[in-house]
């Protein structure tokens, strides 16, 4: 699986062989291959190393954090140094300030064991890193399996990777679509939620939060405000709440609400949210559909395609919202520096509103304009290239 990871893999072996100077961390969703990557990295160094996962929330303590740091320094007595790898370490409760306190020992002493930490609930890893360990890592994000690595490394077309997505596990599933639909529901979106979210953060109402990921997958691509959210759902509860479930649900990886793009920070928080699933096999796994069905519905394949586009766009890291004005409006906006791109995307789903790209040129100028699907750009080309190729 590494193979097809190769940049990633490569940036890690290169600050893991530099003198030691940060904590390397690699932080990203469930299931993207962030465990093979680090113990591929192992086998490549060829030095002393020790691997260990805090997964099992049970006994993992930190007293547990110590001891595998300490056996971390027991191999790094050799000439070489050694690697110590801390898989999930977001699950030690107060891990950051532990790692902190090892860190700086270590670099007293000069100990020549490097650390390379992994977590699959970026949000929560990164309010560790910042809290405590400021200047002292580097982050090593890892996205969703795109659409040209799950061609390579399965020899997938556009349209299957439009309906099973990009979690390479679940791949050699698909030839039983009720299997690999179950597998995608209870190994990775509940394990998700339950482990990654319920069990790290404070939640009040998990039945809500669970219904708020459902209602990002049944109206991915689509603006939906917090009103009309709250009618959908079962549970009570306010905007306030919502926002931050939403919040959650991104900082592990599986969905978001994209901001509307605007001149004004309070205009953009304030705004209603455009939900997005960040994987399309989510939508897919819980519409209870199969590929043939979904392919027959325009509405329903036309919500993968739109997610599929601002998925690949998201897990770029780039800045992504979308725009709208009375009855106009861009599908997403997406700002790096000073370059700013308008993206519409023409996938055949009936919109409640109409393409404004002319209107949002005239607004705000951007520097680029695209149209994906349609008589523009091919969904099939726009998803095999990096997304910062079509921005830059």
């Amino acid at each position: 699986m590494g193979d097809y990871r190769r940049p990633v893999l490569e940036v890690l072996l290169r600050r893991l062989r530099e003198p030691r100077r940060f904590l390397q961390v690699l932080a990203g969703p469930r299931q993207v291959g962030k465990t093979t990557l680090a113990l591929q990295a192992l086998e490549e160094l060829d030095r002393p190393s020790h691997y260990a996962s805090a997964d099992d929330p049970v006994g993992r303590d930190v007293a547990w954090l110590e001891g595998q740091w300490e056996l971390g320094r027991l191999a790094a007595r050799g000439r070489g140094g050694a690697v110590l790898v801390l898989d999930e370490v977001q699950k030690v409760p107060g891990w950051s300030e532990v790692v902190k306190r090892l860190w700086d020992e270590d670099t007293r002493r000069r100990t020549g064991l490097r650390v390379l930490l992994l977590g699959s609930a970026p949000l929560l890893v990164q309010r560790g890193l910042s809290e405590s360990l400021a200047g002292r890592f580097e982050l090593v994000r890892v996205s969703h399996w795109s659409f040209s690595e799950m061609r390579e490394a399965f020899g997938w077309d556009v349209e299957r990777f439009l309906f099973f997505g990009g979690y390479p596990g679940a791949a050699p599933l698909v030839r039983d679509e009720a299997r690999w639909a179950s597998y995608v529901r209870d190994s990775l979106i509940e394990t998700t939620i339950s482990r990654d979210v319920l069990l790290l953060s404070r939640v009040e109402k998990p039945v809500l939060l669970r219904q708020v990921f459902r209602l990002a997958c049944e109206y991915s691509g689509r603006v939906l405000s917090y009103t009309k959210m709250l009618g959908q759902l079962q549970d009570a509860g306010n905007t306030t709440t919502l926002a931050h479930y939403l919040e959650l649900l991104g900082g592990a990886g599986i969905a978001v609400g994209l901001e509307k793009h605007s001149g004004s920070a309070v205009r953009r928080r304030g705004s209603s949210p455009k939900l997005l699933a960040l994987n399309t096999a989510l939508i897919s796994a819980t519409s209870g559909l199969r590929f043939r069905e979904a392919r027959a519905d325009p509405e329903f394949w036309g919500r993968l395609v739109e997610t599929a586009v601002g998925a690949h766009l998201v897990n770029a890291g780039l800045e992504v919202r979308w725009w709208r004005e009375r009855n106009r409006e861009v599908d997403y906006v997406v700002r790096s520096g000073r370059t700013l791109v308008a993206i519409e995307v023409t996938s055949g789903r009936r919109k409640d509103a109409l393409p404004g790209m002319a209107a949002f040129s005239e607004a705000f100028r951007p520097t680029r304009r695209l149209l994906v699907g349609g008589q523009g750009v091919p969904v099939e080309a726009f998803l095999a290239r990096p997304a910062e190729a079509w921005i830059q």
